[in-house]
């Protein structure tokens, strides 16, 4: 078999998502195939109730699309503006005493998260344009340098991975699915 029947393919969502170049410039790969990752979670959530996004996966999981938009916002500053460019600005939904509030705490309005999170990105785009791939960062966590590229590379399994959790909470909620 050489074809495979347009009906077999995995429904798409609907909306503006251009599709990453496959044949480009190593920046152009990588930061367009964030900025798809990022496009991909944020249709994923569209058109869902404040309810509808807080509604958690199974026992003993605390997420939800809320907690995880509230967790791609954090990371995205944690990341780009506080170990890459090392910016002196606060955690976002993060206390010593509360780790979890991102994923726990649910009682802030959704389109202020969404708006948060679009922030965070815009932030972090401009980060990288100022950047070489080969600019580091500094881990807080064991003080180890990384690359920009190792960050882009880094960021896209992250939203890789949550965007495979975002597609089992969106099917929980109303039984949608796709790529």
């Amino acid at each position: 078999m050489d074809t495979v029947p347009e009906e077999n393919y995995a429904a798409s969502w609907e909306g503006d998502r251009p599709e990453p170049p496959r044949v480009a410039s190593e920046r152009e790969i990588l930061t367009s195939t964030l900025d798809w990752h990022r496009r991909t979670f944020e249709l994923k959530c569209q058109g869902l109730t404040p309810e509808q996004m807080a509604l958690r996966s199974v026992e003993p999981s605390s997420m939800s699309l809320h907690g995880l938009l509230r967790h791609l916002t954090g990371v995205e500053r944690w990341w780009f503006r506080l170990q890459f460019a090392g910016e002196d600005v606060p955690l976002l939904y993060y206390s010593d005493e509360w780790p979890e509030q991102d994923f726990e705490d649910l009682g802030g309005d959704v389109e202020e998260a969404w708006a948060a999170w679009r922030a965070e990105c815009v932030r972090s785009r401009e980060i990288v344009a100022a950047a070489s791939l080969d600019d580091t960062g500094k881990g807080r966590r064991d003080g180890e340098p990384f690359s920009l590229r190792w960050l882009l590379t880094h960021h896209i399994a992250e939203y890789a991975r949550h965007n495979g959790h975002a597609d089992l909470l969106r099917e929980r909620v109303d039984g949608r699915t796709g790529h």
